[in-house]
């Protein structure tokens, strides 16, 4: 199994993560671009004031002046819709999430307050500062489509894989088994800063500081690694390939419980591993 190596610094190209696909960690989080027939899909949009840094870097690989044909956003926690505000401005161009995130993308709801007690690390223990709200995008947000197709992007799909939030989807593309996973679940230990820092490419669960349904997130962890992906694309984390990364999902999946599921906290219930 190879990792897609990447040096820890703050704004760093993950280039490239797979044909036509593209991506850009910033501090600790993950944004991808994906070529499509006429043009080019944004997924997600990094941390507030990160703006710039996607333009930027957005521009070098389609041209000066280069917009995205739509942004989708895999959900709305404040890490992955920071910039989206400032993009919009400049670039007019339609958003799509799953509709169970409405409420938190429109204003009308916060997520549940992180969860500090989950320990494993500094950002576990930072986490009460995370903003619980996301951007109100009220007028500006169009349901992805229903028939799990994802616009502009033939070959793709996507799934809803709640857990971490209500409307969290992740995106597959069958014709290579590429999976970019969102926050379904991380390859590196995101509670950690430690971890954050160093990179080490290893499945880890969904920040468990900020998750608040841990049985559908195991579902849908279970789920996923029934894709038998070869290369994964995280929102947090290095994208990994090879033949045995199907394998390590499935270990997850069955290991829910015990790797992924924190020994104690605000949001924990029992869960049912996968069999």
């Amino acid at each position: 199994m190879d990792s897609i190596p990447l040096p820890f610094y703050e704004v760093v190209p993950l280039n490239e993560v797979a044909p036509g696909v593209r991506g850009l960690r910033i501090l600790f989080v993950n944004v991808f671009a994906i070529s499509g027939p006429s043009g080019w899909t944004l997924i997600d949009t990094g941390l507030y004031l990160s703006a710039s840094k996607i333009k930027h870097w957005a521009e070098g690989h389609f041209g000066k002046g280069t917009r995205p044909e739509a942004i989708v956003l895999t959900h709305g926690h404040f890490d992955h819709v920071g910039a989206i505000k400032d993009l919009l401005n400049d670039w007019d161009v339609p958003v799509y999430a799953h509709p169970a995130e409405f409420p938190y993308l429109t204003g009308h709801e916060k997520y549940p307050p992180p969860d500090p007690s989950v320990g494993g690390g500094l950002m576990a223990v930072m986490s009460p500062l995370y903003p619980r709200t996301s951007a109100d995008l009220s007028g500006n947000v169009t349901p992805i489509p229903q028939d799990g197709s994802v616009p502009n992007l033939p070959g793709w799909r996507w799934l809803h894989t709640p857990g971490h939030a209500p409307g969290h989807i992740s995106l597959f593309r069958d014709e290579d088994k590429l999976l970019l996973a969102g926050d379904a679940f991380c390859t590196t230990k995101q509670e950690s800063f430690l971890a954050v820092a160093k990179q080490k490419p290893e499945l880890h669960g969904p920040p468990s500081y900020y998750t608040p349904d841990w049985e559908a997130a195991c579902a849908s962890v279970n789920e996923l690694s029934k894709l038998c992906p070869r290369t994964i694309a995280p929102g947090h984390g290095l994208p990994m390939c090879g033949d045995e990364v199907a394998d390590q999902l499935v270990r997850l999946a069955i290991n829910f419980d015990h790797v992924a599921v924190p020994d104690h906290g605000k949001y924990l219930h029992k869960t049912a591993s996968a069999t």
